[in-house]
């Protein structure tokens, strides 16, 4: 391809930072970054914030290639056919390729009096706002974290070490990705902090109070500060601009992550679908998925196929306090086995995983295409399987919803 391109990146996150660093490695490439804060957030950390124990920010002058213009603002409408992106503080933006990075946050929970009395963490401010309300609150008032997903298992180890009085609700089992033995070793530790962890069917939460978390089998339990951790959702830019988007909102793609209405479009991180399956939402795969995106593009201005989507590997870590940790591995298809290392070697690995993140980002802007992406034998073959049996699972499902 002769002349200039400009790309344009819409977020900010791990998926965006690392797909506009590495479109930096074409001298005939400009590239945009639109985000609606001027620091990256090191979203890994956000129960720290709560915690006291980080400021979960990275400054984007480490971690974004210098030649990566960053625009602060918040992009309300993509125009595909124009192919420009509208901005909240007035004016457009044009480009000739876009990434779309949008990444994820709280999703809007359901039950009464969720909203008005419960306060989620899935974004920087709120985790800030939360800390602001503990830091207000007295050290011997009960908090209940809701959710026993790795957000909410960290928040309440978290709090738990620093002497809060932390009630766990699961809403089913603690820690569902988890392995048996990962799960066994999880709440081992949990209970050594002294976190009272409710789980089993009937600790779904109908409704939350101002003093009180209330659950279906007709408990109630005090909280004066009640944590919510229940689910992530995605913001709606992609479907408010036209484009086609999963049940949950996330951009519709193929396996190259290239939108299915638009060649010129590709996503990556939590807000991408590819082939209506998309990969579990994380920092493990945000990162690389970021990387697949740019390389998609570069292909594309190289004149060259894309390579299809296959992860290379597979985990996940959890943080239970400063002093522990597990890290539970998983096989190909993301499901956990048996094998996890726990303990204080378990958080090491976890803080590692932590610091390498932005060095991952920061390697990248100073030698775009550095940053490797996993592969393994047979990648490609076993993401065909599991779509394979996605799409056998669709019909069967639709018929026992009839």
């Amino acid at each position: 391809m002769t002349g200039n391109s400009h790309v344009v990146v819409i977020g900010g996150g791990y998926a965006g930072v690392m797909a506009a660093n590495r479109m930096t490695m074409r001298d005939d490439v400009t590239v945009t970054l639109i985000n609606p804060r001027p620091d990256l957030v090191h979203r890994v950390r956000l129960h720290q914030l709560v915690g006291g124990s980080d400021d979960a920010v990275v400054a984007y002058r480490d971690v974004l290639a210098g030649r990566v213009r960053l625009v602060v603002d918040t992009a309300t409408r993509i125009d595909a056919a124009e192919r420009s992106v509208t901005l909240a503080a007035g004016g457009t933006l044009d480009y000739d390729y876009l990434i779309y990075a949008v990444g994820s946050g709280s999703a809007e929970p359901s039950v009464p009096g969720a909203v008005e009395f419960a306060r989620p963490l899935a974004t920087l401010e709120e985790a800030q706002r939360l800390r602001a309300v503990l830091d207000a609150t007295p050290a011997t008032v009960p908090v209940t974290v809701v959710g026993a997903g790795p957000t909410g298992i960290e928040t309440a180890a978290e709090l738990a070490e620093r002497g809060r009085r932390v009630t766990l609700v699961c809403g089913g089992v603690l820690g569902p990705y988890l392995h048996t033995r990962g799960r066994r070793s999880v709440a081992k530790r949990l209970a050594e902090l002294g976190v009272t962890v409710v789980d089993g069917s009937g600790a779904k939460v109908t409704a939350v109070t101002r003093h009180a978390v209330r659950l279906a089998d007709g408990r109630e339990l005090p909280s004066e500060v009640t944590v919510w951790t229940v689910g992530f959702g995605v913001p709606d830019l992609a479907a408010r601009s036209g484009l086609s988007t999963d049940a949950v909102g996330r951009l519709l793609t193929d396996e190259t992550l290239t939108s299915v209405d638009d060649a010129r479009i590709v996503a990556a991180g939590d807000s991408a679908a590819p082939s209506g399956r998309p990969l579990r939402m994380s920092c493990l795969n945000a990162t690389p998925l970021g990387a697949r995106a740019a390389d998609t593009l570069l292909s594309r201005l190289a004149g060259e196929q894309p390579e299809h989507l296959h992860q290379g590997f597979y985990a996940q870590c959890i943080s239970l306090g400063r002093s522990a940790g597990i890290y539970q591995v998983a096989d190909r298809s993301d499901a956990a086995v048996w094998l996890h290392i726990g303990a204080g070697l378990g958080a090491r690995i976890k803080e590692l995983v932590c610091r390498k993140i932005p060095q991952h980002l920061s390697g990248e802007a100073r030698k775009p295409g550095s940053f490797r992406l996993h592969r393994i034998r047979g990648g490609v073959a076993k993401r065909r399987e599991l779509l394979r049996a996605h799409r056998a699972e669709a019909p069967a499902a639709a018929d026992r919803a009839v």
